[in-house]
């Protein structure tokens, strides 16, 4: 009877993440539906445009068509959707990070490091354990599994090398993109050198070389609020020539599509914990094929979840 109780707690707490995730996922495809309009009306305007300064069809039909376009542009960007904002911003310093106040620096310092660079930031509640995004943020072949659509079947194929450090460590990898047609080949060479770095138990940077010395930095903040949701911050920052409004665009919309993708990932991870059908340090994938795709993960449960003597091991019992 406590284990039917006990299951029938655990389904219904899947049940409530499913609605939480079927309203997030609303969010973001309207964030992506009005990111996708902003393109449209742009491409709209330029048409009107180059046609009245380029083609001298200097008519009242013309301007004004131009004219009613810009205003109904300015109107869809005033309707933009909540939840992702382009403003730099300091993390909040939650109850968490108030007893870690050194994490709280690192993170700080190295997000001012990048703040000139800064680009897009978003913010959402997920309804997951924070412990399920930090093993999916570590995973590194979860970049050829849950985002095979929108990297178009990226390859991890070896780890150069992993540098431990006192509060986490740094993985150089390197990617390779085996399709001809790949988009990602218009920022970056066929194979690179991605570095994945564990700042804190709460800060993930993932570093993407791109052409011509540039590099596109993505700084993940995961905050838990309880045992089965968390705050996850995303920053990104880059130090290529293109336009900024243009760079915004591009890559809030990849965000928003990656997110979309790890959804489903982030509920089945939480879904076999809450059944205890592993545990926090316990990986999904062949463990020998792991070994060294999952060190990063493995320096995370070696500082903070091997002893039981750490403070609630940060969350990391959400099974």
């Amino acid at each position: 009877s406590v284990n039917a109780s006990h299951l029938a707690e655990s389904d219904g707490a899947i049940s409530g993440q499913l609605t939480q995730e079927r309203s997030l996922r609303q969010v973001i495809l309207r964030s992506s539906v009005w990111l996708f309009g902003i393109l449209i009306w742009l491409i709209g305007m330029f048409d009107r445009a180059y046609i009245v300064i380029f083609e001298g069809a200097v008519t009242v039909s013309y301007v004004a068509q131009l004219v009613t376009m810009t205003l109904m542009f300015a109107g869809w960007l005033y309707l933009k959707p909540q939840g992702s904002k382009h403003q730099g911003r300091k993390l909040e310093p939650y109850n968490i990070f108030i007893d870690s106040p050194d994490y709280l620096r690192t993170a700080r310092a190295r997000m001012a490091q990048l703040q000139k660079h800064h680009l897009v930031s978003q913010e959402y509640v997920l309804p997951f354990p924070y412990n399920c995004q930090i093993y999916h943020l570590l995973n590194l072949k979860h970049l050829e599994t849950v985002h095979s659509f929108s990297l178009n079947n990226l390859k991890v194929e070896a780890v150069r090398e992993f540098q431990p450090t006192a509060v986490g460590g740094k993985l150089r990898f390197q990617t390779k993109l085996n399709s001809p047609i790949n988009v990602l080949r218009l920022w970056r060479q066929r194979a690179v050198d991605v570095e994945l770095t564990l700042h804190t138990p709460f800060t993930v940077e993932l570093q993407i070389p791109v052409r011509n010395d540039k590099v596109i930095n993505v700084m993940f903040n995961v905050l838990p609020l309880n045992q089965g949701e968390h705050r996850f911050h995303i920053d990104i920052y880059s130090n290529l020539p293109w336009p900024k409004a243009l760079l915004r665009f591009v890559l809030e919309f990849a965000s928003s599509l990656t997110l979309l993708e790890d959804l489903p990932y982030l509920h089945k991870l939480t879904v076999c914990r809450q059944r205890g059908f592993i545990s926090p340090g316990e990986n999904l994938e062949s463990e020998k094929e792991q070994t060294d795709m999952m060190q990063l993960y493995h320096r995370y449960i070696s500082l903070y979840c091997s002893s039981p003597h750490k403070k609630k091991c940060l969350w990391a019992e959400c099974h």
